[in-house]
């Protein structure tokens, strides 16, 4: 004789089970989806500073007075790709203090003095 109690427990874990499945496959997916998409934005980050250096041996308008500040710049593209590389292969479990990014760009010209 069958034991329905045992039968019902059984039909639940599987039910649970086969609810519980699809999360668990598409985790690593979805880990390995965010993966990819931040390689990607690192090989985009080496496009923009690539850019950013051309742009930064181009000759530039003495007469303007403001002008790009291609170093902060630069310092800022590196914090973001060190940033995305430690959360991609985190080297150790405790919590860092990232650096603030600078995000002011524009530098003045500094005043030239003409001989009298």
């Amino acid at each position: 004789m069958l034991n329905y109690t045992r039968l019902r427990n059984w039909r639940e874990k599987l039910l649970g089970l086969s609810l519980l499945l699809p999360s668990l496959l598409s985790a690593p997916s979805a880990i390995a989806e965010e993966s990819i998409r931040l390689s990607a934005l690192l090989r985009q980050l080496d496009q923009i500073e690539r850019r950013a250096e051309a742009s930064a041996r181009l000759p530039r308008d003495d007469n303007s007075r403001y002008h790009f500040d291609y170093t902060r710049f630069r310092d800022d593209v590196q914090r973001m790709r060190q940033g995305i590389r430690d959360h991609l292969s985190p080297q150790r479990a405790q919590p860092r203090d990232p650096l603030p990014l600078s995000g002011d760009y524009r530098r003045e010209a500094e005043a030239r003095h003409e001989p009298e």
